[in-house]
């Protein structure tokens, strides 16, 4: 009987031994083969819950040849890929890269042009974590001149709007827009895109086609305050809105597009 008994045990342990012999498998590949396989991992979540196994893969995970990153503790640029402020990163970054801004405390924005392809996004676990102030004068937080994305932000406006769209594509997906309540809040608004359809510029003037054209894709995003959630004063318009209540928040999915 006691045989019997251990017997189970045995087979327990041996299954609980090969997980560690595969675990053990992939430490053994060097830091630029990892950093490769991390390469072709979503930032969020995936490449950043790989930073949360080890040391190591910390290490390679946060490497600046992934992504960039904003932290406000930071005072001078010695450590590499690390930037005290947004703009500065904005500045820094190449077309394409991944800019990941830390959680915790309040950035202030004002005015940011973007003018290249760049995947801005929050560090923290919820939105709430990572807020971003406009502050009053300004006309936005952040100005879009390029396809971009932005994800897991709360960008907060005091006057004026949360984020201007010039061109370009831009995807807000899971963030928080919030106008402040105010008397004037009907000079504020979430969303303000002034991109224009080339169909509309004169024929006499030379016309390169962007295939991809101009557009706002708004996913999972809670939408607070101001007078509209878009203004749009070019030739896009606001299609496919879709709305969840959930609880005391509403959550938007539409798009901003050529009609």
């Amino acid at each position: 009987m006691e045989a019997a008994a251990d017997k189970p045990k045995f087979k327990k342990l041996g299954r609980h031994s090969k997980k560690s012999s595969y675990d053990s498998q992939i430490n053994r590949l060097d830091d630029g083969c990892l950093m490769l396989i991390f390469s072709f991992l979503s930032p969020i979540p995936d490449r950043y819950n790989t930073a949360l196994v080890c040391r190591r893969w910390r290490f390679l995970a946060c490497h600046p040849q992934h992504w960039l990153r904003v932290d406000r503790s930071v005072k001078e640029l010695t450590e590499p890929g690390v930037y005290p402020s947004i703009e500065t990163a904005v500045s820094a970054a190449r077309p394409g890269d991944t800019i990941l801004i830390a959680a915790g405390g309040i950035h202030r924005t004002s005015n940011i042009q973007i003018k290249k392809p760049l995947c801005l996004i929050g560090a923290g676990e919820i939105p709430d974590d990572t807020t971003l102030i406009c502050s009053r004068g300004s006309d936005s937080a952040l100005e879009f001149l390029s396809t971009c994305k932005l994800a897991n932000l709360t960008v907060r406006a005091e006057l004026g709007c949360c984020l201007l769209h010039r061109s370009g594509r831009l995807t807000i997906d899971g963030c928080i827009l919030q106008c402040e309540s105010n008397p004037l809040d009907h000079l504020s608004h979430a969303i303000v895109t002034t991109a224009t359809s080339s169909d509309q510029l004169s024929h006499s003037q030379p016309v390169i086609k962007n295939n991809n054209g101009d557009c706002v894709t708004v996913m999972r995003t809670r939408i607070e305050g101001g007078a509209k959630a878009v203004l749009t004063s070019g030739t896009l318009s606001l299609q496919q809105v879709r709305v969840i209540y959930a609880r005391t928040s509403l959550f938007f999915w539409f798009n901003v597009v050529q009609h």
